[in-house]
C-alpha cells in the first residue's frame, strides 16, 4: 500500500494484517535516490493497523 513515511513516498507492506515491512524513498529530480527500509518487528507494530 503507497503511504507517506516520514514525510517521503513509501510503501507499506503487509501480511495478513500485520505489517512486515516499511520502506521510504529519496526522490532526486525524477529518479530514487535513497531506499531505506524498516523490517525489525519491534518498530513496525505501529504501522499495523487493529
Amino acid at each position: 500500500m503507497g503511504r507517506t513515511v516520514n514525510g517521503q513516498p513509501g510503501l507499506v507492506a503487509q501480511h495478513a494484517g500485520v505489517t512486515v515491512a516499511v520502506i521510504a524513498f529519496d526522490i532526486t529530480g525524477h529518479r530514487i535516490s535513497r531506499i531505506w527500509a524498516v523490517l525489525n518487528p519491534d518498530k513496525l507494530h505501529a504501522w499495523t493497523t487493529a
